[in-house]
This record gives C-alpha cells, structure tokens and sequence, in this order.
C-alpha cells in the first residue's frame, strides 16, 4: 500500500471513479441495456470493444515473462514481475467488461448449466480464465522465487497467451453473416496487434516506474524490447495490407462494400489514425536504433499504437454493423427510441447507428479506474524500489 499512500491525491481521484462507475453499473443492471446506445442493429458497443482491447493489452507483459523461462532470455527476467503485474489487471479488466456487457449478470451460472460447446464465446471464457489462472500462478510462483514451477507454468503460459486472442478474433472471424468479420486471418491479426498494443503498455509503464524510482529498468533493455515492438508493429501492417489487399481485388462484392466505409464511411477516421498514427508513424520512429533510445521518442511511438490498436478495435466492431444483413423496408426494429431517434428512421432501420452513452462512457472510465489502482497496489506490495521482488 506504499505506493497509495505515496500518490494520495491519483488514489482519492481513482477511488472516486471507481465508485462512479459502480454506480452507473447498479443503475445498467436496475433498468437494464436501454441505458446504452446498444440496440438490435449494434448489439455490441464500447464494453466489447474494450473487452477486445484489454485482451490484447495483457498480451505483451505475459509473452515477455514467459518468454524468459521458455527461450531463455536472460534480460527479459530483469521486467517479469511488473509485466505479469501489468498483465493480470488487464486481464482481470477484460473479463470485466464482459460480464458489465451480460446487462444481466444475475444469470452468468448459465454458462456451467448449459453451456454451448459450438460457441466461440465458451471457449473465450474458457480460455480467459485458464489465462487468469496462470497469472495468478505465475505471480505466486514469482513471488516464492520458485524457478523450476515458474519455468513449468510459463510453457502453458505462452501458447494459451497466444490462444487467448486467436479464441477472441474466432468470436468475429466465424460469423459468416457479417463481411467485415469473416476473415481467415482475423486471429493473426489480432495477435499481433495485441503484441503491439501490450508491449507498448508494457514500455509506457516501465519508464513510469522507472521515473518515479520504483523499479529500475536498464535503457539497453528498453531498447531491446522496442526493437521487438517495431517488429511486431512491421507483421501487423503486413497483416492487415494482405486483408485490404483482399478486400479491394475485384469479384469481392460485400467486402468492396466493408473497404468503402473504412476508407470513406463512418468508421474512416478510426481505420486511417490506426494506419497512420498507429502503425506508419510509430514503426518510422521506433526503426531507428537512436529513437529507441530515446524515452521521449520510444514514449510518443508507444503511446501512439496503443492508441492505433484501440481504434482498430473500434473500426473492426462497428464497421460490420454499419449495413444490416435484412435489407429493405421496413428492415429491423431498432430496439430503443434513443436508437431509432438516432437512425432518424423512427423505430425501424436498415443501417445501424451506435453512439456511447454518459453511463456506458463512466463504467469504462471506472473499469479503468480499478485496473490502475489494482496495478498500483499489487507493485506496492510485490516489488521493492530497488526492482528487487519483495
């Protein structure tokens, strides 16, 4: 708890959005979804796609600890501990939103009692919480320096890391009906963005603690994992240009229609920051052995992917709303007056229309609340300021 006390005013400031959004969540629950812009043309809003973003974020500290024990590399060690840290509330934030996005929650014991085993949502939970449970194990293990069960654990921690979004990018990829999810290569893709948004996090939060003499991380080290963070940024534009590449080849009717609201339609603005902002500028930064040098340079160059990843989250979801599969009047009911008010199409719809709401907007911003003060408890109580573990 040292490192509350230390920080009273980001505490009391974080403790009080925390209750906020806990608030706004007992009011969701009491009047159910209606209080968001969800509807039945966008039946998935902000919490999934910071579920999806927070699934990638927790991608980065796991693959780097666990690739320390599995391959052997020695200086991975030296930021383990804050990475597995960083991980788990990630995690933890993901699983969050999930059940925040049930509306009612009341009836989550349905899963065990009857569960779908066809259902890439049961294996999303599934593989979610055995990722928990190695977390949890790994820190404990860590923590006990016990070294033969955290070289054991990491074997299982770096495929199910990798597995935990391949099972998320199956939630959208295997959805046939929509053409901005079907996609063979939507699990790569998703994988290596999550490398580049968790990584990225992971760098951003080390030169936080390094700053503020909490543990100390070498800036050789620092260097070493930008440079693998530009090579993962460099597989991600490759990904994501075979996709586009796909997507414009003549022949490709609905998906000329996806490509044409990414470059032009509502979606535009999030795809072309993703693209530039998140992948273009961030990859010219980090190619340059001085920048990665850097903190100044290594900072703007992280705090833009992950910037770039959560709006390819946003351009990725919402993109395959936009045009309903059931064409022609009177198309679908929208499923709320503020959705209809929203489409202008009085209470049917043929294209869909999604914007957060007040209440949506506060239980993020408390999710993320929690997931902070989390953080900081969990490093006030395993790591001493010399980076040593406690």
């Amino acid at each position: 708890m040292e490192l509350l006390k230390r920080n009273k005013a980001l505490t009391a400031v974080l403790a009080i959005l925390v209750a906020v959004g806990v608030g706004c969540w007992v009011y969701q629950l009491a009047l159910g979804l209606t209080v968001t812009g969800m509807n039945n043309g966008t039946s998935w809003g902000l919490y999934i796609t910071n579920f999806m973003f927070f699934v990638g974020l927790s991608a980065g500290g796991l693959i780097v600890a666990s690739s320390a024990s599995v391959f052997h590399i020695a200086r991975f060690k030296a930021v383990a501990l804050p990475a597995i840290i960083l991980s788990t509330v990630c995690i933890c934030a993901a699983g969050m939103f999930v059940l925040i996005d049930l509306g009612g929650i009341q009836r989550v014991w349905r899963i065990l009692t009857g569960p779908n085993p066809t259902s890439p949502l049961l294996w999303d939970v599934c593989v979610i919480t055995c990722y928990l449970i190695i977390n949890v194990l790994y820190l404990v293990f860590m923590t006990k320096k016990n070294q033969h069960a955290v070289s054991i654990v990491s074997r299982f921690a770096l495929p199910c890391a990798i597995l935990v979004h391949s099972v998320t990018a199956w939630i959208f990829g295997l959805e046939m009906a929509k053409e901005g999810w079907y996609s063979a290569i939507l699990a790569p893709i998703f994988v290596a963005s999550a490398m580049d948004s968790g990584l990225a996090l992971l760098l951003v939060v080390l030169g936080i603690l390094k700053r503020a003499g909490i543990y100390d991380t070498s800036r050789e080290l620092l260097a070493s994992l930008a440079g693998l963070l530009c090579t993962c940024v460099a597989v991600d534009a490759f990904f994501i240009f075979c996709e586009l590449l796909t997507m414009a080849y003549p022949g490709a009717e609905g998906a000329t229609v996806i490509l044409g609201e990414l470059m032009a339609g509502a979606t535009a603005p999030f795809f072309w920051f993703e693209i530039i902002g998140g992948l273009v500028v961030p990859f010219c930064i980090l190619v340059f052995a001085r920048n990665r040098s850097n903190p100044v340079m290594l900072n703007l160059a992280c705090v833009l992917i992950i910037v770039g990843v959560f709006c390819k989250r946003v351009w990725l979801l919402f993109t395959a709303f936009i045009t309903l599969n059931v064409m022609g009047a009177p198309g679908i009911i929208s499923g709320s007056s503020a959705a209809a008010d929203a489409t202008g199409t009085a209470s049917f719809a043929v294209l869909s229309s999604y914007a957060p709401t007040p209440i949506e907007v506060l239980v993020v911003i408390g999710v993320i609340s929690l997931v902070i003060l989390g953080f900081m408890v969990l490093v006030g109580l395993l790591v001493r300021p010399d980076g040593e573990k406690r």
